[in-house]
């Protein structure tokens, strides 16, 4: 087998293909480097790093700028193109645009993808705390409102999986990183009707959210939620308010789904 080929359980991998996404990958992380500092990073020989960012800024997907380069914009357009084309994105924007109008807050869209929560769209009330969350942003499930949401709607086999996969790894000391214990959250979900995210992620931030169903077969399909700053949205009666909006949200986005 040549360099540029690698063997995995799963099958055959090309190995160029790999380094190139790795060194997409680092781009993203510092968002501009140097040949030499990316050299270094990765430890990958000057010359090949060389080749690959000469392949890659050919190809449109990355730019220079004197002596650095970061990704470009092509990456928008194919995710701008590939998000347009789905129903669920569709049928949900303005029911969260609105969600956002109505509680002043940060409202969310996310699905799930290899075990992964992908936000696929936001929209910020008229009172939200702007986050720097991207639009494409995935993060561990247990981590989010979105994720946890999805999750409890889940086969226990396939949260077992995403648990084999992915971890529980911990974003601060707020979150959830035994199974049993969130396999006891998840049950709550569905007994309450809505997720909480409670600083599991990100400091004195509280999210309220709830899953969108496929009303034809019964499975989670998505989920919405209304971040905001728990200061503010730890009150009784405001959780009940967000709760109940949330809620709506999802219910007009699942008539919309089914009869898009």
């Amino acid at each position: 087998m040549n360099d540029d080929s690698s063997e995995t359980g799963a099958g055959n991998t090309l190995g160029s293909v790999e380094k190139a996404f790795t060194i997409l990958e680092q781009l993203k992380t510092v968002e501009r480097a140097g040949l030499s500092e990316l050299s270094n990073q990765l430890d990958i020989p000057k010359s090949t790093v060389h080749i690959y960012l000469q392949t890659l800024r050919k190809s449109g997907f990355i730019v220079r700028d004197g002596d650095e380069y970061s990704l470009s914009f092509r990456f928008l357009e194919y995710g701008g193109s590939f998000r347009n084309q789905s129903k669920l994105y569709q049928v949900a924007r303005l029911e969260v645009d609105k969600l956002a109008l109505d509680t002043g807050e940060v409202a969310n869209l996310g699905i799930e993808e290899n075990g992964l929560r992908v936000l696929i769209y936001k929209s910020e009330g008229p009172e939200a705390i702007h986050d720097n969350a991207p639009i494409g942003e995935y993060t561990n499930m247990h981590w989010t409102a979105l994720g946890k949401a999805m999750l409890a709607h889940f086969p226990t086999a396939r949260v077992e999986s995403i648990i084999e996969t992915h971890g529980l790894p911990r974003a601060n000391e707020h979150t959830i990183t035994d199974a049993d214990e969130l396999f006891a959250e998840l049950e709550r979900i569905r007994e309450r009707g809505y997720s909480v995210e409670d600083q599991d992620r990100r400091q004195g931030v509280l999210t309220i959210g709830t899953p969108i169903m496929n009303r034809s077969t019964d499975e989670v399909i998505s989920a919405v939620s209304v971040s905001g700053p728990k200061s503010r949205v730890d009150e009784s009666s405001r959780i009940d308010d967000l709760v109940a909006a949330v809620k709506k949200a999802a219910n007009v986005i699942e008539l919309r789904y089914s009869h898009y």
